[in-house]
């Protein structure tokens, strides 16, 4: 008879992870230059958990509860909570040509 040992696993939380604002840089800039939209949610959700949700949140202006609403797997964050949240996290957005740009100039 074999004896398997069960295995357990848990939910991976990139938050857990981010232990410093170049880490937490970092992450996002990969979620940025991946593009999706979901991607980029998760992954300034993970961010805010890594700093403190609460204190995110008061920073933005909106309630923890909302916040984790809108930056969870189903959430649909408006551009303005995610132009609040960043600016929690204190990051800026900026802008560079996309890589795969085939722009014409006018």
């Amino acid at each position: 008879m074999c004896d398997m040992a069960k295995t357990k696993t848990t939910k991976w939380d990139a938050a857990k992870h981010l232990k410093t604002e170049e880490d937490i840089q970092d992450y996002l800039a990969v979620a940025f230059e991946d593009g999706h939209p979901d991607v980029i949610k998760l992954a300034i959700g993970a961010a805010a958990r890594a700093r403190g949700m609460t204190s995110i949140a008061s920073q933005a202006g909106v309630s923890r509860e909302s916040l984790y609403q809108s930056l969870s797997e189903n959430g649909n964050p408006a551009f303005a909570t995610v132009i609040r949240v960043m600016n929690a996290l204190g990051l800026a957005f900026s802008i560079k040509p996309h890589p795969q740009s085939k722009m014409t100039t006018v």
